[in-house]
């Protein structure tokens, strides 16, 4: 039997005994809807900075290269606590740590509407990195926890589409906000809304291992997936294991491309629009919440390819990798056009497609994650991969900040970008061929990507 009829056998044999039980799509309903919401308010939340980034340079007589420090100043704290967050991740679980790093988090965007200096927003901004980091990580996990190998990739495209909702949002909400109620008081809103979520997710989630489940509900949820051994704490020499994989380096640098290219856009979009382009604070506020729908769909559409690839026969390293090199090289090609046309229009038209494409390798980047290693390495694995994308995503507002202040312009910093989601795709092409050992797989032998 070949390789591609063995992972379709895999997957049907067995399929229809394996029923879901009202229960189990309670509590992945419950999983879901959090993850979504509290990825809404990370992403809002870590977008007010930018969306008032002209409002707080003017007050704060701020230079472009300031400015870039200071969006920087989360992405920085944000990489460094990925690895930490990972192994905590593993060892205490998804509902501890997503529910106290979203309650400092909101904390820290709170505070920041009370700041009256340069270093203490940075510090303000430093400690949200902290508190955001385990929110995609624990996300990877509760999917690997509460969802068949087959199902994840749907699940994961939703809640990960949340970093694009967010930002879709965010332009027209938070800019009404700040007109109205000024740049400080946006900061507060939005941080008392983060607390509330945190305490709902706290009482409400929980996880895998404090419930009791049937033995049907097991059935279901490790339907497909390699067995494992008895369930037991990462250590650290096997989160330093990870390492030595070529693939966990090929995720590592092929989401450096995604979020070099993600942040770019998160942070400096809304200044290039007003100062770029021309357009006014207001109408920014729409416009750039253009793009982001498409990164939503595109998002969106990563879980239904991954799906497709895999149910048609494609492995399951193949079925998560090629979205993810496809989205970098869509990323970076469209980029480039955006940068030359005189046409705000066509300009938006561009940066729209290229945000559907690198939102998708997004997308099936956390897709891979939850297939790559065993369910208990799963955060692990997604904090390294985390860690690799924000370290390098952390140095687009500071280099762009001096492309513009040295050029006055976006022309070059937008050329930048597409270089590295070329180059990463590349990279992900060559060193992603296979789970690492004791992965996710659905045959034993995965055949190389």
């Amino acid at each position: 039997m070949s390789n591609n009829q063995e992972d379709r056998h895999a997957m049907s044999s067995g399929t229809a005994s394996l029923t879901k039980s009202p229960r189990l799509r309670r509590i992945q309903w419950i999983a879901v809807s959090f993850l979504t919401a509290a990825g809404i308010i990370n992403y809002v939340d870590r977008s007010a900075l930018s969306i008032a980034n002209t409002a707080i340079r003017d007050e704060m007589h701020l230079s472009p290269a300031e400015m870039g420090w200071l969006l920087s100043a989360f992405s920085l704290a944000y990489a460094f606590s990925q690895l930490p967050v990972g192994a905590l991740l593993d060892r205490f679980g998804s509902r501890l740590m997503l529910g106290a790093g979203m309650f400092f988090w909101s904390l820290a965007q709170l505070v920041s509407g009370f700041v009256a200096s340069f270093q203490q927003f940075v510090l303000a901004r430093a400690v949200l990195g902290l508190g955001e980091a385990p929110q995609f990580p624990a996300g990877a996990k509760t999917v690997s926890e509460w969802f068949s190998l087959r199902e994840r990739g749907t699940p994961t495209g939703i809640f990960v589409a949340s970093s694009c909702i967010g930002p879709c949002i965010a332009p027209p909400v938070l800019t009404a906000m700040m007109l109205l109620l000024g740049w400080r008081w946006m900061f507060v809103v939005t941080g008392l809304i983060g607390i509330v979520v945190a305490v709902g997710w706290y009482l409400v989630y929980r996880n895998r291992a404090e419930v009791a489940l049937t033995r049907e509900e097991t059935a279901h949820l490790d339907e497909g997936a390699a067995p494992e051994p008895p369930a037991r704490r990462m250590t650290f020499a096997e989160w330093r294991g990870l390492f030595a994989h070529a693939t966990t380096w090929g995720m590592i640098l092929g989401f450096m491309g995604v979020i070099y290219m993600v942040w770019l856009y998160l942070t400096w979009l809304p200044s290039y629009l007003e100062h770029e382009r021309g357009l006014s604070v207001a109408r920014t506020g729409w416009v750039v919440a253009i793009p982001y729908i498409f990164g939503t769909l595109g998002m969106l559409c990563a879980g239904q390819v991954a799906d497709r690839l895999l149910a048609r026969g494609a492995g399951i390293v193949a079925s998560r990798k090629w979205p993810v090199c496809v989205g970098l090289l869509g990323g970076g090609l469209f980029t480039v056009p955006a940068a030359y046309t005189p046409s705000v229009t066509l300009a938006v038209v561009y940066i729209c497609v290229a945000m559907f494409f690198i939102n998708m390798a997004s997308g099936a980047a956390w897709m891979m994650v939850s297939v790559a290693v065993p369910k208990r390495q799963v955060a692990s694995l997604g904090s390294i991969q985390n860690f690799g994308g924000y370290f390098a995503g952390s140095f687009a507002p500071v280099i762009t900040g001096y492309i513009v202040q040295g050029t006055g312009s976006y022309v070059n910093a937008l050329l930048a970008a597409a270089a590295v989601a070329v180059l990463a795709a590349f990279a992900y092409i060559v060193l992603v061929r296979r789970p690492l050992e004791g992965g996710d797989t659905l045959v034993l032998t995965e055949r190389p990507a």
